[in-house]
This record gives structure tokens, C-alpha cells and sequence, in this order.
């Protein structure tokens, strides 16, 4: 057995006992050494930087410090970095690449939830459930036995907007399901669509041709109000915009005002700004259904990313391949 290379947490130290539960953090121990009650938020802090001068492997999460050229300086060991998250954009500098340290991320991890997220709105989105609950509750009774026109989810058009981990993912989900959908990503082309299973429209056909439309693009300077008032004016009337993305992608000035006509109905997990103030008035338009940024990984979900941090660490000290390694040079249009 080679032995245990040496390992430090930065992230917010809250987090570490949910992302490390008993279970994982002893499967982690047993392949790297780590003191989990050692947290870095702050290289400078003398037990930490005393600690990086030895550490080979860095286990970031949310709340990690930038890893610029003075950290790199003070860690020349370092061989990799396992993110216990998502996208590594925050916190890494073109400094990590240069020096040649692997990355890997549990991007594919967090990705599981918020496909299931979207999948169940997408679901509850077709039956219209969300105006159903609220007129039950007004009126406290209801015609029973009636047939309920134009809601369901036989036939019902699905636009999925990026190819990204969770769009893929949730393409996979919905292929059981008696809808037809549709991708709209411009750097897929029609044989890689064709392998997803779902035709490949431009952007605008997609917007046309879907009662659901679904966002899974990365937040880049490209994709900033990627949906605004022209393209919600190309959404049909009772169509309904699903967005567990980047609240960026939207232009909120021109959803308010759509939304406020009644023609169209949104589902909203992530918003521009995050939170929202508390005026404003999409907490109160009866078509748009606000969460609390919970479609990522919540509650015991975190775990799943500790564990793929581990999985991570046992093949780096098997000196087998990164399943995760980042790539960063896809960086820029990555999430």
C-alpha cells in the first residue's frame, strides 16, 4: 500500500461534516491523510500555510480561497486539487494549469439532482399543478369528475436549452416519458444530437415549438439574457420557462412584464440578483413558482459529492486515471 499522501480541506468548514459524513470522511481518511478539523479559508493562517507546505492533494469545496500564485508558491507539493462541487471557475488561476496540477470536480454529481429537480417540475409544469393548487385553495372545492382541457403531459414539447452534464442527464430521464423533446446548443451537432436521441434545433425554433422550455447553458458573457424579450415573445401563450441554471440567462425585466400579461408561466429556481429583494414582484405574480435555489445538491445529497471526491482519491493513489478531471480548456464555455 503507497503511502498516504498528504491532503488539506479548504472550503467553508461548516460544510465539510455534510459533505464528508462519517462513512465517507473514514473512506477518505483511509487513503489520504487529513486532519477534518483543519479547514482552509485562509492560506495565510499559520497552521494552514504550515500544512500546505506538504500538502499534495487539496479538496476544495464551496468557500475555497483563490488558488493563486502565492498559494501555489506555498504548496509546492501539490499535485491535485478534488472539488467537492461544481464549476472550478471561482477559485482556480491559469497558474494551476501551468504548473501542470490535475483538477477533477463532482460536476457530474451535482448534476444528478437538478436533473431530478427539473425532471419533477417539468412533470408538475404539464398537469399545470402549480395554478390547480392555488384555485383548490381559494375556492376549497372543485368539479369533480370534469375533464380538465389542455394540460398533460402526452405529446407534450420539451426544449432543453444546453447539452451541458444536466441537460444530458435529464434527456435520459425524460426518454421514458410520452414527450417529445428538443435540444438547442450551439456547439452539438446534428450526429451528436442524433446520439442524445433528440433532434437539434436553432435556439429560436426550440423557443417556437416547446410548451416547456428548460435552461441548462453556462453563465458566460454569451449567455447573459440569453432568454429576453424577443425570445420570450417567440414562447407560445401558456408555455412555460424552467430555469435551474444561472439566474443570468434571463432577462427579469422582460420575464416580470411577460409574465405580468399572464401569457406565459415561469418555474424558477436560480434569479437575477440572488437572492431577489424582497419587492420584488415576481414573489407575487401568480406564474411564477420561485424555490430557493434547491434543484443542486441539498441536504443529504452532499454526500454524493464526497464520494466522488474519495472515489477520486483512491485512484490517484492507485495511480489510476481522473474519472472527473477538468478540462480547461472547454473552462470558458463551462459553467
Amino acid at each position: 500500500m503507497p503511502e498516504r499522501p498528504q491532503a488539506l480541506f479548504a472550503m467553508t468548514a461548516q460544510n465539510v461534516p455534510h459533505i464528508f459524513p462519517p462513512e465517507v470522511l473514514a473512506r477518505l481518511r483511509a487513503c489520504v491523510e487529513i486532519d477534518p478539523t483543519l479547514v482552509a479559508h485562509d492560506f495565510t493562517e499559520p497552521r494552514v500555510r504550515e500544512t500546505l507546505a506538504r500538502t499534495e492533494v487539496l479538496i476544495t469545496g464551496w468557500g475555497c480561497p483563490r488558488l493563486d500564485t502565492a498559494v501555489l508558491d506555498a504548496a509546492p507539493k501539490l499535485r491535485a486539487v478534488l472539488h467537492a462541487a461544481g464549476s472550478v471557475k471561482g477559485f482556480t488561476t491559469p497558474e494551476v494549469w501551468q504548473r501542470g496540477i490535475a483538477v477533477s470536480s463532482a460536476a457530474a454529481a451535482n448534476a444528478l439532482p437538478v436533473a431530478e429537480y427539473t425532471l419533477a417540475m417539468i412533470l408538475l409544469a404539464g398537469k399545470d399543478v402549480f395554478a390547480f393548487r392555488d384555485l383548490l385553495r381559494a375556492r376549497r372545492t372543485f368539479p369533480y369528475g370534469d375533464i380538465v382541457p389542455g394540460i398533460g403531459n402526452h405529446g407534450r414539447r420539451v426544449g432543453v436549452v444546453g447539452a451541458s452534464r444536466i441537460g444530458r442527464r435529464l434527456i435520459e430521464l425524460l426518454r421514458p416519458y410520452d414527450l417529445r423533446v428538443s435540444l438547442a446548443d450551439p456547439y452539438v451537432d446534428a450526429a451528436e444530437a442524433a446520439r442524445l436521441g433528440v433532434p437539434l434545433l436553432p435556439l429560436d425554433d426550440l423557443l417556437r415549438t416547446s410548451d416547456i422550455v428548460t435552461l441548462h447553458a453556462p453563465q458566460t458573457p454569451e449567455t447573459r439574457h440569453l432568454v429576453g424579450p424577443r425570445e420570450l415573445a417567440l414562447m407560445p401563450t401558456g408555455s412555460v420557462l424552467i430555469n435551474t441554471a444561472r439566474g443570468a440567462l434571463v432577462d427579469h425585466d422582460a420575464l416580470v412584464e411577460e409574465l405580468r400579461t399572464g401569457r406565459l408561466n415561469a418555474v424558477l429556481d436560480v434569479t437575477d440578483p440572488e437572492p431577489l429583494p424582497a419587492d420584488s414582484p415576481l414573489f407575487d405574480l401568480p406564474n411564477a413558482f420561485i424555490t430557493p435555489h434547491l434543484a443542486g445538491s441539498q441536504g443529504n445529497e452532499v454526500a454524493r459529492l464526497g464520494l466522488t471526491v474519495v472515489e477520486e482519491a483512491e485512484r490517484l493513489l492507485s495511480g489510476g486515471e481522473l474519472a472527473y478531471a477538468v478540462d480547461h480548456t472547454a473552462l470558458e464555455r463551462a459553467a
